[in-house]
C-alpha cells in the first residue's frame, strides 16, 4: 500500500539519500553522484522523488527534447518495492509531460528485467526496439513508448 508517500521535484539536499537509493537499486552499475548534479539542472521538476516521512526512498528522472520525454531512470528502495511507490512517481511524470504537451515518452529497459517490462506495459508502454548490448554488461536493452 501507498500510505504516506509524497513525490515532489528534487532539491540538491535529496542528492545524499538518491545516491543510497540509486546504489541499494543497482549496486555496481549505480550512476555517479556528479551525473545526479547534472540531473538536477538539467531536467528541472522532472527529475522527482518519493519521500515516506523525511526520507527519500524513490526517486525517476524524466528529460525532454522536442516533444519527446525519455525516462532516464527510476528507482526504488528494495524494501518499498511493490507498494506503488514508482507508480506515484511515473503517474506523476506522465501527468506533467501531459501539461507541457509532449506527445511520447521513452525508455529503455534491460531485457533480463521482466517485472520492469511487466510495469511498464501496465502503463500502456509498447516496445519498439531492441538494442542489442545497450548495457555495460552487455545486455540488451528493450525500448519502449508511450503516446501522451
Amino acid at each position: 500500500m501507498l500510505g504516506r508517500v509524497r513525490v515532489r521535484p528534487v532539491k540538491t539536499a535529496d542528492l545524499d539519500e538518491i545516491e543510497l537509493v540509486e546504489r541499494a537499486a543497482f549496486g555496481r552499475d549505480a550512476y555517479d553522484r556528479k551525473l545526479f548534479a547534472a540531473f538536477t539542472h538539467k531536467c528541472g521538476d522532472l527529475f522527482l522523488v518519493a519521500k515516506k516521512g523525511s526520507r527519500v526512498v524513490a526517486y525517476s528522472i524524466t528529460s525532454i527534447r522536442l516533444n519527446r520525454g525519455e525516462l532516464v531512470s527510476i528507482a526504488v528502495r528494495p524494501e518499498h518495492r511493490r507498494m506503488g511507490v514508482a507508480a506515484a512517481l511515473l503517474e506523476s511524470t506522465l501527468r506533467r509531460l501531459r501539461r507541457r504537451k509532449v506527445t511520447r515518452l521513452v525508455l529503455m529497459v534491460k531485457v533480463n528485467n521482466p517485472r520492469a517490462i511487466s510495469f511498464y506495459e501496465k502503463y500502456g508502454f509498447r516496445q519498439y526496439r531492441r538494442v542489442p548490448g545497450y548495457y555495460e554488461d552487455g545486455a540488451d536493452g528493450l525500448g519502449f513508448v508511450k503516446l501522451l
